[in-house]
């Protein structure tokens, strides 16, 4: 639980918010439930959207605004909604994410940013009206973008596998995929994680090697090569 992570906090105070930009990605609070008041905190505290949404908005050029909107959801879920152009980071995830994590405060920030970085896949991938089938198939290029994104930081790699890892517990508890998440199974997702990670820096991460991923060196070429084509017109020069 995340209540097992942070000390105690008396309220959920608000730091004066910035306007929202008329273009790229912004970024807006709303006023947790008393049930996600941590979480708010956590959130805060670590400036985990602020950062994410500076290195989008270094990266890409939006021709759009897209909020980050950090809200109570009472279940429905952290997701992207292209109607609004928003994407929904909710409080209540956290809770369960942390039940996935083995490294605290830290390992739940990366979760985090893994998670903000898959939904502003879905987010360019409406705005470049890429021809990605809706789904399974989209769903794994907000995973590879997510990919994209953390391994042009030089730490990022502990971070797909910190993700890696919550998968991969995740899939140990469930007894069997959820035929309706449009997702790949939690197993699947961790492996792609593995493989990019050990495809982009094999020599460093000589411990994933295996023979089946002989081919990551490849497939993560591809994918490198594959979004940052699709981006191209939105790329900062």
């Amino acid at each position: 639980m995340v209540a097992l992570l942070l000390p105690a906090v008396a309220g959920c105070g608000s730091l004066p918010e910035e306007p929202l930009p008329e273009r790229g990605f912004g970024l807006r609070y709303e006023k947790p439930v008393a049930a996600d008041k941590l979480n708010y905190r956590f959130l805060r505290d670590w400036n985990l959207p602020g950062l994410v949404v500076a290195d989008l908005n270094a990266y890409v050029d939006l021709p759009h605004l897209v909020t980050v909107v950090a809200r109570s959801c009472h279940g429905e879920g952290t997701g992207y909604d292209p109607d609004a152009r928003r994407i929904e980071l909710c409080y209540d995830d956290l809770t369960e994410q942390s039940e996935l994590v083995t490294r605290g405060s830290e390992g739940l920030a990366e979760i985090v940013r893994e998670t903000l970085y898959h939904e502003a896949g879905h987010a360019l991938i409406d705005a470049l009206d890429l021809p990605t089938e809706e789904g399974r198939a989209e769903e794994d290029a907000a995973d590879r973008f997510a990919q994209v994104m953390l391994l042009r930081d030089p730490e990022g790699d502990d971070t797909l596998l910190v993700a890696a890892r919550a998968y991969e517990r995740a899939a140990a508890a469930e007894r069997e995929p959820d035929p309706s998440d449009e997702h790949a199974p939690d197993a699947v997702r961790a492996e792609s994680h593995r493989c990019a990670v050990y495809g982009h820096s094999p020599d460093r991460h000589k411990d994933l090697a295996t023979p089946a991923r002989s081919d990551c060196a490849a497939t993560w070429a591809g994918t490198r090569d594959t979004w940052t084509r699709d981006l191209a017109p939105l790329l900062r020069r």
